[in-house]
């Protein structure tokens, strides 16, 4: 496996994504992955380099700039208030990511798949629901309501939710209107739901219980699981 950190701008915003890919000539599928609300840090980047080992280029993104990540949930809220309380900036980030992963001579730019963890999984969806040219989208505990839904149609590739059961941050009446939103576009989607697993269920240093953030091994092993069949799928 090979791996390098990767230096990319959003106008005047300096970026830093890390790229992981498999030893070997030829282009490659590629994946980009979407932080949660700490920023880019080891977690995504481990998550890049697992999926290299799958045999995909894993693009481990940079929304918040260069060196910027949190240590506390305070100042998790104020960097993804920062992103995310204007969609369009979020948009901007993500557009650089795609340029960059496109540009990269071990991707296959007509091979690509958005995949996020948290606030990463809620851009991967709005990604999907701009009508991005993928091959799918992945939100793992992701929020599911946005402020600009899918219209009839404009989702042009296939969807996946894999969404804890007792995620306190996602409510069943945001559930139900995610489903609603999908038929009435006519998306292509599936919807995984795990009984017991909380927010951030993928992330084993998740352990915040007071805010409902949880580790859970089992819904980590069988959301990865579900998710290998879908880029399977997808990329076939």
């Amino acid at each position: 496996m090979k791996t390098e950190a990767v230096g990319y701008r959003d106008g005047t915003v300096n970026l830093e994504g890390y790229v992981a890919y498999p030893d070997g000539g030829g282009r490659r599928p590629g994946v980009l992955v979407v932080h949660e609300w700490w920023g880019h840090n080891a977690y995504v980047r481990q998550r890049a380099e697992m999926l290299a080992g799958l045999g995909y280029v894993g693009f481990a993104v940079d929304l918040f700039g260069k060196g910027v990540t949190a240590a506390t949930t305070d100042e998790a809220g104020k960097l993804y208030q920062a992103v995310m309380s204007d969609r369009r900036v979020a948009q901007g980030r993500i557009a650089a990511a795609l340029d960059m992963i496109r540009a990269n001579p071990a991707v296959d730019p007509a091979m690509l798949v958005c995949l996020g963890y948290c606030m990463g999984g809620t851009v991967a969806l709005d990604l999907a629901r701009s009508g991005a040219e993928l091959r799918g989208a992945v939100s793992f505990h992701g929020a599911l309501a946005t402020p600009t839904p899918a219209k009839k149609g404009s989702i042009k590739c296939p969807v996946l939710v894999l969404h804890g059961a007792d995620d306190p941050m996602v409510t069943p009446d945001q559930v139900k209107g995610f489903r609603d939103e999908m038929r009435s576009a006519g998306a292509d989607w599936q919807f995984h739901e795990y009984g017991g697993a909380r927010h951030a269920f993928t992330n084993p240093a998740a352990n915040l219980p007071q805010h409902g953030i949880l580790y859970d091994a089992a819904a980590d092993r069988r959301s990865w699981e579900v998710m290998q069949t879908f880029l399977s799928e997808v990329f076939a």
